[in-house]
């Protein structure tokens, strides 16, 4: 089991990340407040490991929230987890694809891009939103299937393509 270990909310495109210590779910929608309603990417999420591993990597100091992620989580992986139900807090999102990191992580710190890029989901994963609640900093985080492949094949989301940050 892991837990959500950071919220940030962007409110405009290219925006700032604001970091919050509880935020609501919206289904269908994504995060209340934030600029990405409603389409394919209602949330993002990364994980701490990973971004602290490619800060070290880099000998960068970058907060997370450089990302321009929307959770961050510790203690679940994301590699490959393409159709998968997540549970944070009371609330589920289904994992609908890898989100490929753009030319502003190299703005950031150079290099960033192509590091996360040749490590499989160093960018993290984009979801959908299925349930209505609130989730806080702290809350738990755990995987409710166990399996991918006994998901139904639409569920699955075989053909998404990675959505770019």
């Amino acid at each position: 089991m892991g837990e959500l270990s950071a919220i940030w909310i962007k409110r405009a495109r290219r925006g700032k990340m604001d970091p919050v210590d509880a935020a609501t779910l919206v289904a269908n929608r994504g995060l209340v407040g934030n600029a990405d309603q409603g389409r394919r990417r209602q949330v993002t999420l990364i994980e701490e490991e990973v971004w602290q591993s490619l800060m070290e990597r880099l000998g960068g100091d970058l907060p997370p929230q450089t990302r321009r992620a929307n959770l961050m989580l510790r203690g679940i992986r994301l590699v490959s987890s393409r159709g998968r139900v997540l549970r944070i807090g009371g609330c589920r999102v289904r994992v609908r694809g890898e989100t490929m990191p753009c030319e502003r992580m190299d703005e950031a710190l150079p290099g960033l891009q192509a590091a996360m890029r040749a490590v499989p989901w160093a960018g993290g994963a984009f979801a959908e939103v299925l349930d209505d609640g609130e989730i806080r900093v702290g809350d738990s985080v755990e995987w409710l299937d166990d399996d991918p492949d006994t998901l139904p094949s639409t569920s699955r989301g075989a053909k998404d393509v990675a959505a770019r940050s």
